[in-house]
C-alpha cells in the first residue's frame, strides 16, 4: 500500500529516515527518486543514523558512484546513479551491493533497468514550497509491506487524528 508523508525541514526528513533506518534489515534495498535538491541525500543521512552510521559521513556519491559505510549495526551502501542513466548495473559490479548483507540505498533508482531489483522500498521525494518535502513510499514485496505497516503503526497520533513522526504534517495511505 502506497504511503505518503510531508516534512517541513531537513531535520524532519532526517528524523523520518532515522526511524526507517532503525527498521531496515540485512539485504534491504531502498530506491530513491526525485529531482536535484529534493532531499534524497538528507534522507540517506537519516537512514544512516538509524543504522548507527554517523550521518555527517554521508554525502552525495554523485562523482564516486558508491559510498560504503561499515560502522553501523549493518553496512550502508549508498549508490548514486545520476551519471549512469541507462548503464547496465551488472557491468558496473553492483550485484554485491544490491544482494549483499548490508542496506543498499540507491539515489536515482529509476535509472536502473526494470526487474534488476524486484523487492525494494521505493521513495519518491518532491519539493514543495519552503523547505517542505513530500515523500511517497511504495513497497515492492511482502517484506516492505510489513516494514511500512509497522513503521506507520508505531507513529504517534497527533491532535488532528493523523499520524506523525515528529513531523508537522499528517501521513497516511494514499
Amino acid at each position: 500500500m502506497r504511503r505518503s508523508i510531508a516534512t517541513s525541514s531537513a531535520d524532519e526528513t532526517r528524523a523520518f529516515g532515522r526511524r526507517l533506518g532503525e527498521r531496515l534489515g540485512p539485504g534491504s534495498v531502498v530506491g530513491l527518486c526525485g529531482d536535484l535538491g529534493a532531499g534524497k541525500t538528507c534522507l540517506v543521512q537519516g537512514i544512516a543514523a538509524g543504522l548507527g552510521v554517523p550521518p555527517e559521513r554521508v554525502t552525495s556519491p554523485t562523482f564516486t558512484l558508491v559510498a560504503e559505510h561499515y560502522t553501523g549495526r549493518l553496512s550502508l551502501f549508498h549508490l548514486d546513479l545520476y551519471r549512469l542513466a541507462g548503464a547496465d548495473v551488472e557491468e558496473l559490479g553492483y550485484a554485491d551491493y544490491l544482494f549483499g548483507r548490508g542496506v543498499t540505498v540507491i539515489e536515482w533508482f529509476d535509472s536502473l533497468a526494470d526487474g534488476v531489483v524486484e523487492e525494494h522500498l521505493s521513495i519518491t521525494l518532491a519539493s514543495e514550497p519552503g523547505d517542505r518535502r513530500r515523500l511517497t513510499l511504495v513497497p515492492h514485496g511482502e517484506t516492505y509491506e510489513r516494514l511500512l505497516a509497522g513503521l506507520f503503526a508505531e507513529s504517534v497520533a497527533d491532535d488532528s487524528g493523523g499520524r506523525t513522526f515528529g513531523c508537522k504534517d499528517a501521513i497516511g495511505d494514499i
